[in-house]
């Protein structure tokens, strides 16, 4: 079981930017997804998820409305699509799965503890 996350940089406030999570030695689409970020010193903390039956979203408050997180089941990946970005978006990001295919069938958690696999991360840097 692998992740890869891809897709970082450097974008001007306001703008947008797509972070990919493509898996490999597993079918992603039986899996809900999420994707996390960490300012460096400060605690990890969830952004969006999706569920493992692509029929429900949830999001943190920061990121309700301007994330979203699709999937790509041909390319086994899944997206972060972040808009209207600011300055305190600027973090790492990391997408994760849960343990098992099915598992958050209805919904999904932005706990950390819930999920067992994670990418090694991409660097996001918002400018103001």
């Amino acid at each position: 079981v692998q992740l890869v996350e891809s897709g970082g940089g450097l974008v001007q406030s306001g703008g947008s930017l797509r972070l990919s999570c493509v898996a490999s030695g597993f079918n992603l689409d039986a899996y809900a997804i999420a994707w996390f970020r960490q300012v460096p010193g400060k605690e990890r903390e969830g952004v969006g998820c999706l569920t493992s039956s692509d029929q429900n979203a949830y999001y943190a408050d920061s990121a309700e409305g301007r994330f979203t997180v699709p999937r790509d089941s041909l390319k086994n990946t899944a997206f972060l699509q972040m808009d209207s970005l600011n300055p305190d978006a600027t973090a790492d990001y990391f997408c994760a799965v849960p343990r098992g295919a099915g598992d958050m069938f209805s919904l999904c958690e932005l706990s950390e503890s819930e999920y067992t696999y994670w990418g090694q991360g991409t660097r996001v840097t918002v400018s103001s």
